[in-house]
């Protein structure tokens, strides 16, 4: 087994910083130590020894919402699980979870993942995990996912929107979510009003209001701030945890806050579009702001300084991307209507990168950074201690970040497949250097070294 030291660098965790060498052997971590000891002179001998004088060295980014090969809104995402996950190496994220999807018409959970299964093994650059997208919540769907979760797949998304298609209803709702808690799995929400959202989205398109803005303006933050309400209290009455996904305004983060005030084990993510981007990019003119039609949908700018916040202290768990990329020419499927516009943002290759402008602005410490990115991403899935900590016996899944090197988000440069970026222009504080999946450099210095199917699929644990 070949041995790394990774020396000179300040190695941030979510709980501490410290000026260590980094250890590896194989595909773990050995030791987190003094760089003067004579057991890391010993063991550097005969390895390779990588210098992070100046940098960060952090554990790998987990990216837990992204949409790889998904089959949505009579589209194909661009990414397949190939080129995503290599752009997701490029950005400092050495695993994803994705989101098995069943088909239109069908409901078989299993089918749903073996479908995913054969998408994704021997493909990924990085590790991955699937949750599973789930709707028509019965008793056939209850026993899948028992079945699921003993394969090490516990996390199941459902929707209060999408009427007609993933829409379940509270009781549907509430029957998952107590099986789910009693198995120790994780409910996870799409919380919008869905229902009153489609009433909003016709009235719109008969008043002639077509212009992207409108997927916007009809899909109003009180919409969704009622359906995370609705969300918590059903988790509380069924005694089961619930994750919120892409939570995209104050008014449902405040939702949060209150169901935990009640002792509710509730959580949500945000995400970078809802960070940086706001509704004046959805009125670019000639259709352009086509390429930021995401949902829930980007909002008014007020809404980004109390996410922030909520990232800081901890009312917000966590940072995903909701990685959905479309070209433009699919886009373009919405021109005359917005409803038609297939949603969704490209941006797993950006996020490590992105959020440490939070660190820059003061609204993130280094290792709230580490957290929200890595560190409480593995332990709400079920990945900590394996993953989202550097540490003895950890995967050796490392990133070294150079703060000192400015790096300017372009669809000439990224490495997604898309042909536009969300966030072009964007210039950022720092970049990554060298992303290390287990034990070995695949990304360094701009260079993709990994080879096809280098990603394994993670079995994950229950009662995170």
């Amino acid at each position: 087994m070949g041995r790394t030291v990774i020396h000179g660098g300040l190695v941030v965790n979510a709980g501490d910083s410290i000026r260590a060498s980094v250890l590896i052997e194989g595909e773990r971590i050995v030791a987190v130590a003094d760089p003067e000891s004579s057991f890391v002179e010993a063991f550097a001998q005969g390895a390779d020894l990588v210098d992070a004088t100046g940098k960060y060295v952090i554990p790998g980014g987990i990216d837990a919402h992204t949409h790889m090969q998904a089959e949505a809104f009579n589209s194909t995402a661009s990414d397949t699980f190939e080129t995503g996950t290599i752009a997701a190496a490029f950005g400092g994220t050495t695993t994803i979870l994705d989101f098995a999807a069943p088909v239109p018409g069908a409901n078989s959970l299993v089918e749903a993942v073996d479908r995913y299964h054969a998408k994704a093994e021997g493909q990924c650059a990085v590790d991955y995990g699937f949750h599973v997208n789930t709707r028509g919540i019965d008793e056939t769907r209850l026993k899948e996912m028992t079945q699921l979760v003993g394969e090490g797949i516990t996390s199941f998304k459902m929707f209060t929107a999408y009427p007609g298609d993933w829409y379940s209803t509270d009781d549907q709702l509430f029957r998952a979510y107590r099986h789910l808690g009693n198995l120790g799995a994780l409910p996870m929400m799409h919380a919008e009003n869905g229902i009153v959202i489609d009433v909003m989205r016709e009235e719109a398109v008969l008043r002639g209001d077509t212009d992207p803005v409108w997927h916007s303006l009809t899909r109003p933050e009180a919409m969704e701030a009622e359906a995370v309400h609705r969300c918590g209290r059903l988790a509380e009455v069924a005694g089961s945890p619930v994750y919120i996904v892409h939570l995209s305004s104050e008014p449902a983060l405040e939702e949060v806050l209150r169901a935990r005030e009640r002792g509710v084990q509730i959580s949500a993510e945000t995400c970078p579009q809802y960070l940086f981007l706001d509704l004046d990019h959805l009125r670019e003119p000639d259709f352009g702001g086509s390429k930021y039609v995401c949902s829930p949908p980007i909002r008014d700018k007020r809404n980004q300084n109390p996410l922030w916040k909520a990232l800081g202290n901890r009312g917000l768990a966590t940072v995903a991307t909701d990685h959905c990329p479309f070209c433009w020419d699919q886009k373009e499927l919405g021109r005359d209507d917005f409803r038609n516009i297939p949603n969704g943002i490209p941006g797993v290759e950006h996020r490590v990168e992105q959020i440490y402008q939070g660190v820059v602005d003061g609204h993130l410490s280094l290792n709230r950074w580490v957290e929200v990115c890595s560190t409480e991403v593995a332990r709400t899935f079920g990945l900590h201690p394996r993953k989202g900590v550097i540490t003895a016996g950890a995967d050796a899944d490392i990133v070294i970040f150079d703060p000192h090197t400015p790096h300017t988000i372009s669809a000439a440069t990224h490495h997604m497949a898309n042909d536009y970026s969300a966030f072009e222009g964007q210039s950022l504080p720092g970049s990554v250097e060298t992303t290390f999946l287990h034990g070995r450099k695949i990304v360094d210095g701009g260079r993709y070294l990994g080879t096809k199917g280098d990603g394994r699929f993670l079995a994950r644990s229950t009662a995170a």
